[in-house]
C-alpha cells in the first residue's frame, strides 16, 4: 500500500523537476522506505566513515543521541512517514556527496562542542550546515552581474530587466528538504537561502546524471572548505522566472516579499 501522505505532492511543479523521476518512482512503491534503500544499495552510498547509508524508522534513533551523530556513527538515517523526511531522502539520492559532507560537518562540530564543556552553546558551523540542509537553494551560474543583483536584493533587475539573461545563465535547484516540503502548499513569501555554484550554463547540455553529479561534486568541495551563515543570501523562490503565474512587474514590487536590502 502506498503512503497516503505522498498523494498531495504535485510533481508537475517546476521546482521539483530535478527530483521528479525518482520521487514519482518512490511515491508509488508499496513500501517507500524499502524502495529508497534498494536505490541506496544500487548507489553504494556511504557516509564519511565509509559506513553504508540506510533509511531506518525514527524509533531506531536513541533518545540521548543527536540525529547527525547517529548518522555519522552508524550510517542509518532516521526517517519518519512524512513529507519532510521523504524530501530529505530524495536529497540524499540526488546530491549524495553534499549530504555526506553536511553530515560530516554537523557531526564533527557536535563532537568539538561536546569536548569543550557540557554547557557549551550549539556550534555556529552546525547552525550553518542545518540551514543549508533544510533551506538551501543552489543557484548554478557564472553570471556575476546577476549574482550581485540578487545579493543586493535588486529583484526587478534580476527577475524582470534581465529575465531572459537569468533564464539563459542560471540554473535553480532546491536542495533544502524543509523548503521542498513548504512548497507542497506554495505561497508567495516562501524564501530560501541561496548558495552560489560557480558553473557555466553549458551544464544544460549534459544528460541528467552528468549534470547533477557535477553540481554535487562541486558543492561538496565548496562545503569542505568551510561554511558560515554569511555565505547565504535570501531569495523568494516563487520569484524565479517561470515558477509562478502572473510574474509581472507588480508581482515583484511587493516589498513584503521582495524586500529591499536593509539600510536602503
Amino acid at each position: 500500500m502506498t503512503a497516503a501522505f505522498l498523494d498531495i505532492v504535485d510533481w508537475s511543479r517546476p521546482w521539483l523537476a530535478h527530483v521528479r523521476d525518482i520521487g514519482q518512482q518512490i511515491a508509488v512503491a508499496a513500501d517507500w522506505r524499502q524502495a529508497l534503500n534498494l536505490r541506496l544499495a544500487e548507489l553504494d552510498l556511504r557516509n564519511h566513515r565509509n559506513l553504508p547509508i540506510q533509511f531506518v524508522p525514527q524509533a531506531d534513533l536513541p533518545a540521548e543521541t543527536a540525529y547527525e551523530t547517529f548518522i555519522s556513527n552508524t550510517g542509518f538515517v532516521p526517517t519518519r512517514d512524512n513529507l519532510h523526511d521523504f524530501f530529505n531522502a530524495l536529497a540524499w539520492l540526488t546530491f549524495p556527496r553534499i549530504k555526506v559532507q553536511l553530515n560530516a560537518l554537523q557531526a564533527l562540530d557536535i563532537e568539538r562542542v561536546a569536548a569543550q564543556s557540557a554547557q557549551a552553546p550549539r556550534g555556529k558551523l552546525r547552525d550553518a550546515a542545518t540551514i543549508f540542509d533544510e533551506n538551501a537553494v543552489l543557484l548554478v551560474t557564472s553570471n556575476q552581474t546577476l549574482v550581485s543583483a540578487l545579493r543586493a536584493h535588486e529583484w526587478e533587475q534580476a527577475f524582470v530587466t534581465r529575465r531572459q539573461e537569468f533564464v539563459q545563465d542560471c540554473g535553480v535547484l532546491l536542495f533544502g528538504h524543509a523548503l521542498m516540503e513548504k512548497l507542497v502548499a506554495p505561497y508567495k513569501a516562501i524564501t530560501g537561502h541561496s548558495w552560489i555554484v560557480p558553473l557555466e550554463p553549458d551544464l544544460a547540455t549534459m544528460v541528467f546524471e552528468e549534470r547533477y553529479d557535477v553540481i554535487d561534486a562541486v558543492v561538496a568541495q565548496q562545503l569542505a572548505q568551510g561554511l558560515s551563515t554569511a555565505d547565504f543570501s535570501p531569495v523568494p523562490v516563487l520569484g524565479v522566472p517561470g515558477w509562478w503565474p502572473d510574474q509581472d512587474q507588480t508581482f515583484y514590487q511587493d516589498v513584503t516579499v521582495f524586500r529591499p536590502i536593509r539600510g536602503r
